[in-house]
């Protein structure tokens, strides 16, 4: 039977009640248990609302009026936050963006994975909860005939110029607006989206935090990169620490950020950064944790739930360019990572040769196809690792580990949703679930990483959904 909306558009609540956020960092009220979703609320805060959309199953509000502050509340430190959508929680104190990471966490496991019991620890939180990010990228527009850059308005595509970002490492403001003022100077035209026009589509930029090495990536439209000379003679004369020139070109009508062509046109192809005692050199195309400081306390968080004694063989599935997989290496007796992505597996085998560890082996593909073939092949995990991204585990993976059963599975989750969806499936087929530890990777924003600690038990639980 289709549920009738208890509210209409234009329609005002004049006592909302907020009681929690959603995924963007919206308030949540209800009316006969009809959610509005409405920007700038806070849980526990109250105020009129006037309703300016309703869907069948949610709709949107306007706070027009607040009548009452949460403790938690703030005002927002950076100066285009109401307009920017990079962040969606800075009027929020860091206190409370911990503890709603935490609830959301809990709430998720409990309503999708069916785990009421289980033990969720309070999030992992930065002592300084600003200037994390290692890496920037930003598009390119012109605004009343001026080339601009930053991120994209909340819930559009136009550019807010900005010549700092408060979450990004200040090296990477600098580069990036040197990179824009040059570019400028020389006359190089921005990407226009609607007509698919211009050249300067994105600038990216990476800082090594323990070496300070720099690379700026160029992304364009055209396979030319007009001023090429000027523009590498200009970025190396006044980029202190840079190492690397690359320019990208992307040619399509999308949303990607970067294309299939990739050339150095000055300096190294990688640079290098640590995390603890473990090195890594970083490519352009890499994919490598923006949060240096909160991925160590991330894959220590791993590396303890999976308490390698020195005799385990582990899997690492999802491995990337091998950030985990060498973590675990240094703990483990051998360590076997498997990656889809080929250019990743080139990466990890010189990140592995580069920390000049042997007790570890790559290989490219699906994790559903190649972890069985080791199996086939005798190589069968003591303790098996999965990091993947937002949508979770492949189905295929999933009956792989219930087939294997290794005795312990670490499951590192960008999504809490995915993670409660998985480990039910895993609660399901005989393991249990026995602790989750959330990690806050990126504060400011409504996004929160998590651990699981799950171990064979061989008695099939079944949900009472």
């Amino acid at each position: 039977m289709k549920r009738i909306a208890p509210i209409t558009k234009n329609e005002y609540i004049e006592e909302a009640h907020f009681e929690d956020l959603t995924h963007d960092g919206n308030g949540v009220t209800k009316v006969d248990g009809f959610p509005i979703f409405v920007p700038d609320a806070l849980p526990g805060e109250t105020g009129r609302v006037k309703v300016v959309k309703v869907g069948k199953g949610f709709g949107f509000g306007r706070l027009v009026e607040r009548h009452s502050d949460s403790p938690f509340r703030q005002e927002p430190p950076c100066p285009i936050y109401s307009e920017c959508g990079g962040c969606q929680i800075q009027h929020m104190t860091y206190e409370g963006q911990l503890q709603v990471k935490e609830k959301n966490v809990r709430d998720v496991l409990e309503r999708i994975g069916k785990l009421r019991d289980l033990p969720v620890n309070p999030v992992l939180g930065m002592e300084e909860p600003w200037r994390y990010r290692n890496k920037a990228q930003v598009p390119v527009g012109l605004q009343d005939g001026r080339l601009v850059a930053g991120f994209y308005q909340k819930r559009s595509h136009e550019i807010i110029d900005m010549d700092h970002c408060i979450i990004q490492y200040e090296k990477n403001d600098e580069v990036i607006q040197k990179v824009k003022d040059l570019c400028a100077d020389l006359g190089i035209q921005p990407y226009n989206e609607q007509s698919h026009k211009g050249v300067l589509r994105h600038i990216m930029t990476r800082t090594a935090f323990t070496t300070g090495e720099v690379m700026v990536v160029i992304v364009t439209r055209t396979k030319a990169l007009p001023h090429k000379e000027e523009l590498i003679k200009g970025l190396t004369q006044s980029i202190s620490g840079l190492k690397s020139i690359v320019h990208n070109v992307n040619g399509k009508r999308t949303n990607v950020i970067m294309g299939d062509d990739t050339r150095v046109l000055w300096g190294e192809e990688v640079i290098h950064d640590s995390i603890g005692d473990v090195k890594f050199a970083i490519s352009a195309r890499s994919f490598y944790q923006v949060n240096p400081e909160q991925t160590k306390v991330l894959y220590d968080q791993a590396l303890a739930y999976a308490d390698l004694q020195g005799e385990e063989t582990v899997i690492d599935a999802y491995c990337g360019i091998g950030t985990i997989s060498l973590f675990l290496a240094q703990k483990a007796k051998k360590v076997y990572g498997v990656e889809i992505v080929p250019q990743a597996i080139e990466d990890a085998r010189k990140n592995a040769a580069l920390n000049g560890m042997d007790n570890v082996e790559f290989e490219a593909g699906p994790a559903e196809v190649v972890i069985p073939a080791w199996y086939e092949k005798g190589i069968k995990a003591d303790v098996l690792v999965v990091d993947p991204p937002r949508k979770g585990c492949d189905e295929a993976l999933l009956n792989t580990i219930l087939s294997m059963k290794p005795k312990k599975v670490v499951y590192v989750s960008c999504n809490p949703a995915t993670l409660a969806r998985d480990l039910k499936i895993l609660e399901a087929g005989g393991y249990r679930t026995k602790e989750v530890q959330p990690v806050d990777m990126f504060p400011q924003t409504m996004h929160c990483e998590a651990v699981a600690r799950i171990e064979w038990e061989g008695d099939p639980h079944v949900s009472d959904d």
